[in-house]
């Protein structure tokens, strides 16, 4: 596929060969189709995920648990992104980062793959461990690519790379939500251990297109820091053991003495990272300016996530119980809607890409703070659109198919305004002491999003289905306000960012 797409290169002193992909570095195609692979596994995972956690023939439990869970599972991917980036900033560099992380992600999916419960919280685990280890790395080997923040291809070659992305989440539903639905469970997850198989031998083929950056371990740890860093790791997986084991042993462990701590992890953590990096006496004024900046971008990001991925839970176990899951009176697989939003983002990633260049270059393009406000209005227009389904299922009605295709529609435009710029913007403004990790921080907003998701849907604490009319309005007006407040404060924002837009 890159050498189909390649062309001599207008800039030769870019990073890599003298061929480019649709005017990319060509390091670009070799991480397209590895995230391309990996995206296929874990979509079309996460796509069977809620539908088996309900289903008479897989756990079977209550739409409240299962949304608990996937958002607790969503929150630890993104989560275990910061240690994924600590790695390769202090012991292995980006490019062996990934190749630990496929290994172990297609471990996790092998796991899922056999017909026990504990086997497959066990695979939840792997997936999202080698997951966060994976996203915050690749990503960051897209920006190496480039000569510097101010490159004016770094927002169109992220876009690119969303292509990438959705490539493999449009295909896997298809794919793997039809097996595991229609044939077998675990032969769907088996099939997304197959496809990071074939992720990590492209990653390992096309290696030598990527910049020599990728390779270096920016901050490497003295043999005294790996042996402190190692105790202290030892004594907290101790104390974990010990405390659960005891539980356990009492007979009073269930599901919620894990996944409520998670979920109270995934609401501290964020705070305690962000406030360390401020704190840190490395940084200058300018670099503590642009992390103050980011905060906004931060908050603004959670409440977006908290409601888009609320398509995998909430709006899947709607179209699962209360929706004409019908083409022209064809019955398809409910894991199919997981593929409306890829097969849009491809059909519109270019033209916004295009877009951003063309207003570029007549010196209109809006600001990575007006992007942000969009994204946060469209994903609130979304939830309000969800109302239509959610009355007409009151009434004992199933809802038409196009209602959902709608409401993904709006969350595409809103995901492509914010979060390819989300990642530009990132490695625009991370101080050079945090350069990984801070694509890390980036995906901390999933995890935040997420966890509120987790505590708000979690029986054991009071929560409930989250496809209620009254909650799904108030979660809309939440991001349309959120969307203002961000616009409203652009000056202020703007004088804090310094040089970057």
């Amino acid at each position: 596929m890159a050498s189909s797409l390649t062309k001599d290169s207008v800039h030769p002193g870019t990073p890599g060969t003298e061929k480019t992909f649709f005017g990319h570095p060509r390091g670009l195609a070799t991480l397209f189709m590895t995230e391309m692979w990996e995206r296929f596994s874990y979509y079309g995972m996460r796509a069977l995920l809620p539908l088996y956690l309900v289903a008479p023939g897989g756990l079977h439990l209550t739409a409240g648990t299962a949304t608990a869970i996937y958002s607790v599972y969503l929150s630890l991917v993104y989560l275990l992104t910061l240690p994924g980036g600590w790695v390769a900033d202090r012991l292995l560099g980006p490019r062996k980062t990934v190749t630990v992380a496929g290994l172990i992600i297609m471990l996790g999916h092998l796991c899922l793959a056999l017909p026990a419960a504990a086997s497959f919280y066990v695979g939840l685990v792997l997936v999202a461990v080698g997951s966060g280890l994976l996203k915050a790395n690749i990503s960051t080997m897209v920006g190496h690519l480039y000569n510097g923040p101010k490159d004016a291809r770094r927002d169109g070659g992220f876009t690119l790379f969303y292509i990438g992305i959705n490539l493999g989440a449009f295909v896997a539903p298809l794919v793997i939500g039809t097996i595991g639905e229609n044939v077998n469970w675990h032969f769907g997850f088996a099939l997304a251990a197959l496809g990071m198989a074939l992720g990590l031998a492209q990653y390992l083929l096309g290696g030598r297109h990527l910049s020599e950056q990728s390779a270096v371990v920016p901050t490497p740890m003295t043999a005294q820091e790996k042996a402190t860093t190692l105790r202290k790791g030892l004594i907290w997986l101790a104390i974990a053991v010990v405390f659960y084991g005891l539980v356990g042993f009492t007979g009073h462990f269930t599901l919620n003495w894990a996944l409520i701590p998670l979920t109270l992890i995934g609401l501290i953590v964020p705070i305690l990272v962000i406030s360390r990096i401020l704190r840190d006496k490395d940084l200058d004024g300018e670099e503590r300016s642009k992390v103050r900046a980011y905060i906004w971008f931060f908050v603004a990001a959670a409440v977006f996530w908290m409601i888009y991925d609320q398509g995998g839970s909430t709006l899947s176990l709607f179209a699962d119980a209360s929706a004409k899951n019908t083409i022209f009176g064809w019955n398809f697989p409910v894991s199919w809607y997981q593929s409306v939003n890829p097969v849009m983002i491809m059909a519109l990633a270019p033209v916004f890409a295009w877009l951003w260049l063309w207003l570029n270059r007549s010196g209109r393009e809006p600001s990575t703070i007006v992007k942000f406000s969009s994204g946060l209005v469209l994903v609130g227009a979304s939830f309000f659109l969800f109302l239509a389904p959610l009355s007409i299922a009151q009434d004992g009605h199933k809802a038409a198919a196009m209602w959902l295709v709608g409401i993904y529609f709006f969350q595409t435009v809103g995901e492509l305004t914010l979060s390819p710029v989300g990642l530009s913007v990132t490695t625009k403004m991370a101080p050079k002491k945090y350069a990984s990790q801070m694509m890390g921080v980036w995906f901390l907003a999933v995890t935040a999003g997420d966890s509120i998701t987790a505590l708000l849907s979690n029986p054991a604490i009071g929560g409930v289905n989250l496809d209620k009319m009254g909650f799904v309005a108030l979660e809309s007006v939440l991001a349309v306000l959120a969307g203002v407040a961000v616009w409203m404060y652009r000056g202020k924002v703007n004088k804090l960012m310094g040089d970057v837009r």
